[in-house]
């Protein structure tokens, strides 16, 4: 059977793979067991010579990815570079990192005694990566659990297959041992039956809450962990001291890059009464200045969304939004390439909402904003928690104090001050609720890809 990535940019077929039949998934699993003995057992200096040099093969096709970016999901051209940047910026970090988060952990003196614990791999980590980031997403397990001395098996999005492909050639050319990475193309029956297979110790999963839902069913048998980041609905407080014109610029980019395809995109913006009005002009002139159609050209500063099904959900959450109260602000129209039947999808900021709406309550995968008028932080912090999801919120501010002490009242993964949707490799990516559990990147992700082994030695009898 075929898999078939269809093209956002024109609707053309872009590349076909054969899905894997359980034969190969057989033959992956078992490579991947045998591949783990020798892998855990090569230094981690030698590991991290050959992940360096992965990241250095890797950032020479930085052209080629980016334009294979652009075809596979629709990012302009303009952008698709910052991918690898980033990608490569989190993979170094977690190589720098890996020494002292592998380290062995004294258990302090003890006299005849020798007493440590030691951070094992786990075995067989298998990766299950969404599209919108294809690389980000990826690099967040697997980098660390390579270097922790796990076999990886990579399963990618359909919508994304070039992108596990290139991790598999790069990892190659870098010299990686035959088996210790692998990419599996499969269904997503194969992908339960390999999330239920014994020969797997850790699934890392990105994907919707129904998708995590189902991993965790998959797993109900089995005494093995998972990682999962699972999106959200995330809020951002424009506070009275704030910087207004850095506030727009950053909240406009936070609700609209990527199309705003992005699990950590802001969507539902509150703003103190006082700035309510220019900030909302302010919003909506920049969402304007926005250039939508094909990605390919350099002009372009918003691309289709990854498929018409999902512009046509979009269309619907925010119709329903409207139909509920909601005002539009910009019309279709402003927006030439916008057309119904089609994956290219107009801005659009809406007013006048509260959280009986979809732009409130639910993950828009697109280009969509709610902007709400506060009179407090009070208001502003219960509104912000008012949510069944919890990976990012954000609040702008020149108080940095207040931005603790709310910061601290706040359910949330990550907390930011002054900026958005962004990944700091030094902390921990986590969500709550409804976004997930587990955590990757910086030294607590690699908590997560190993398994402690406590050393009790008496030295003198």
């Amino acid at each position: 059977m075929l898999q078939r990535t269809v093209s956002p940019v024109d609707g053309s077929v872009y590349v076909e793979r054969p899905l894997a039949s359980d034969a190969d998934i057989d033959a992956a699993l078992t490579l991947a067991r045998l591949a783990k003995h020798a892998w855990r057992e090569t230094s981690l200096a030698d590991r991290a010579t050959i992940l360096k040099k992965f990241c250095t093969v890797f950032e020479s096709k930085t052209e080629a990815i980016a334009l294979e970016l652009a075809w596979q999901i629709g990012r302009p051209i303009r952008y698709a570079p910052s991918e690898v940047r980033g990608m490569l910026d989190r993979a170094r970090h977690m190589i720098e990192i890996a020494p002292q988060a592998l380290a062995d952990v004294d258990a302090g003196a003890k006299e005849n005694f020798t007493r440590f614990v030691r951070r094992e791999p786990l075995g067989v980590v298998f990766t299950v990566a969404a599209w919108n980031y294809p690389y980000l997403i990826a690099v967040n397990s697997v980098v660390p659990a390579l270097m922790a001395g796990n076999a990886v098996i990579l399963k990618h999005s359909a919508q994304t297959p070039l992108c596990s492909e290139r991790y598999a050639e790069c990892f190659r050319e870098a010299g990686l041992p035959e088996g210790v990475f692998q990419v599996l193309h499969m269904s997503h029956e194969s992908t339960e039956k390999v999330i239920r297979d014994v020969r797997v110790d850790y699934v890392a999963f990105t994907g919707s809450v129904a998708g995590g839902h189902a991993v965790q069913r998959a797993l109900a048998d089995r005494f093995i962990g998972a990682g999962l980041e699972l999106g959200g609905c995330d809020p951002v407080y424009v506070r009275q001291d704030a910087n207004l014109a850095h506030a727009i610029e950053n909240i406009v980019d936070g609700a609209y890059f990527n199309s705003g395809q992005s699990c950590c995109g802001l969507q539902r913006v509150y703003v103190h009464e006082s700035l309510y009005r220019l900030f909302v002009e302010g919003f909506i002139d920049l969402t304007r200045k926005y250039i939508l159609g094909n990605p390919l050209e350099p002009e372009t500063t918003l691309g289709p969304v990854v498929r018409t099904s999902a512009a046509d959900q979009i269309r619907q959450q925010v119709d329903a939004s409207i139909q509920a109260g909601a005002k539009a602000t910009i019309e279709a129209k402003q927006f030439p390439a916008s057309r119904a039947g089609t994956p290219y999808v107009a801005p659009q900021v809406l007013l006048d909402v509260d959280h009986s709406m979809p732009v409130m309550r639910e993950e828009i995968f697109g280009p969509v904003a709610g902007i709400m008028q506060v009179r407090s932080d009070e208001e502003a912090i219960g509104l912000m928690n008012d949510s069944s999801f919890g990976l990012t919120a954000a609040i702008w501010t020149r108080d940095a104090d207040a931005a603790l002490s709310i910061g601290n009242r706040i359910d949330t993964g990550t907390w930011f001050m002054n900026r958005c949707d962004y990944l700091d490799p030094a902390l921990a990516w986590v969500g709550v609720k409804d976004s997930g559990r587990g955590a990757a990147l910086s030294s607590v992700g690699y908590e997560h890809l190993t398994r402690p082994k406590s050393f009790h030695l008496r030295t003198k009898l």
